[in-house]
């Protein structure tokens, strides 16, 4: 995909947009029924559209890549590893004029942004961020809980994937846990894995992080709910 940063925004956007799946929420064309109102879509697409527009015209060097959407995060934000807790951290880090919370609901912090943003805020230059499946997954009958993506899921947004991870051509992509490895070992591009900062995991990931960054974060706070 070429052209100007807006364009090409545009472009992926619109093929997140199309994608459909059974148990699967698109947080940028469906509407949840406990948390959404009619808006709330167009929210989150807009959300993506000028992360998107910026991430191509800054070209970031290094990617982190999760695993899908989660329920607290990314499935009511339209943002990949960010919470309505940090929405005004996203938009200082990435430079962005408008990314606005999308659900008429109380704002819900989640414990993986948390540690996400707390590794984000302490470096230089922010990483892209992604998900190998770029939507939340759930069980059936059960919107508002987290399930690992198929691999039938998977292989329908492989070809954006890949040709995301080609646009931006990153000199380094750190993988966030093992599912998310697996999705770029699928594709065959290097990458440097990290402990997925939930589950127990807050600690390595942060070392691991700080050893990348050659950062001195200090001692975690209490952890949030996921």
């Amino acid at each position: 995909m070429k052209g100007e940063p807006q364009d090409r925004a545009l472009e992926f956007s619109a093929a997140l947009w199309a994608m459909e799946f059974e148990n699967v929420f698109n947080p940028y064309r469906h509407v949840c029924e406990i948390h959404d109102d009619e808006a709330s879509p167009g929210v989150r697409l807009h959300n993506l559209e000028i992360y998107f527009a910026e991430a191509f015209r800054a070209m970031p060097r290094t990617a982190w890549i999760g695993r899908d959407l989660g329920y607290r995060g990314g499935r009511r934000t339209g943002l990949p590893l960010t919470d309505e807790a940090h929405l005004p951290s996203f938009c200082v880090a990435f430079n962005v004029d408008g990314a606005r919370k999308a659900t008429t609901t109380q704002t819900v912090a989640e414990r993986t942004a948390a540690e996400i943003w707390r590794v984000i805020q302490a470096i230089e230059e922010p990483p892209f961020l992604w998900n190998a499946f770029p939507f939340h997954p759930h069980e059936a009958d059960a919107p508002l809980n987290n399930r690992c993506h198929t691999r039938r899921e998977f292989a329908a947004c492989e070809d954006l994937l890949a040709a995301m991870m080609e646009a931006f051509d990153f000199e380094r992509i750190f993988v966030l846990g093992n599912d998310a490895g697996r999705a770029l070992e699928r594709l065959g591009l290097p990458h440097t894995y990290v402990r997925h900062p939930s589950y127990g995991g807050q600690t390595e990931f942060r070392r691991q992080m700080a050893e990348a960054y050659d950062l001195r974060l200090e001692p975690r706070q209490p952890e949030l709910a996921m």
